[in-house]
């Protein structure tokens, strides 16, 4: 996402960054405006969290222990962006600032739905930066197809070409997301519905949003429905080299 910062600030948009003061890459720059609100753990705890999922993704085992693996990481995970979430939105002086200074968009990641919150509390148009959301709530939320029958789930091993019974893996391999869901993303569910003051569901939150820019690309991915507010930039993520020149050979 700094790239893409760094880009607004070239063409004069004023960009203000919020940030927890513990954070694993957001530092402070002279592309844009930086503000922070304190969170209740430390660097340490938070870099012990994200590790442990890292590890978890490359252990191998049985489908089942790997479920539960992730099952147990993403309470951990799911309980540290919650209480970055919620520090945020009852800073009382932060969203008054946030209030006052009549910004045109929110540009947020949405795998921690705080931005959505936010920007649905300030009636402001969202621009969602991501490269997937667990449980495929950018398919629910934009209405999307993500038919069984050729995208293949996480962990199946399955191409988009299919036979009857790799279909019917891939639709065992789906059913654990519905319990994950309810483990991240619903206490952020009633979160909102406190903070809007109205009963709100996490895909009602997604939902408005105006353009979802997927750090995707059909090179490296099987093909799948997008909708039209999808952009694929998976460019994004590559880092930047300067390409030796070539010259073709004549003889």
């Amino acid at each position: 996402m700094r790239e893409l910062l760094d880009m607004l600030h070239q063409k004069g948009h004023e960009v203000v960054v919020v940030a927890p003061e513990v954070s694993l890459q957001i530092k402070p720059s002279k592309s844009f405006v930086m503000k922070t609100y304190p969170v209740p753990f430390t660097r340490e705890e938070m870099d012990k969290v994200f590790k442990g999922s890292v590890m978890d993704l490359f252990k191998g085992g049985p489908f089942l222990e790997r479920v539960i693996r992730q099952y147990q990481q993403a309470k951990k995970t799911s309980a540290l962006f919650l209480a970055t979430c919620t520090h945020l939105i009852h800073n009382k002086e932060l969203i008054r600032y946030l209030e006052e200074s009549k910004f045109d968009a929110v540009l947020t990641d949405p795998v921690l739905p705080c931005g959505a919150i936010l920007a649905e509390y300030l009636s402001l148009p969202s621009v969602y930066f991501l490269q997937q959301i667990p449980c495929g709530l950018e398919y629910q939320a934009t209405q999307c197809p993500n038919p069984l029958s050729y995208v293949p789930r996480v962990f199946t091993d399955l191409t988009d070409r299919m036979t009857f019974l790799q279909r019917v893996k891939n639709m065992l391999y789906d059913i654990p997301n519905f319990f994950l869901c309810d483990v991240v993303f619903q206490p952020y569910a009633e979160l909102a519905s406190e903070f809007l003051q109205r009963e709100v569901t996490v895909p009602d939150l997604l939902r408005p949003a105006s353009i979802w820019l997927m750090k995707l690309d059909f090179v490296l991915h099987f093909p799948k429905p997008l909708m039209p507010n999808m952009v694929l930039i998976s460019g994004v993520n590559c880092a930047y080299k300067k390409l030796s020149q070539c010259y073709p050979n004549a003889s």
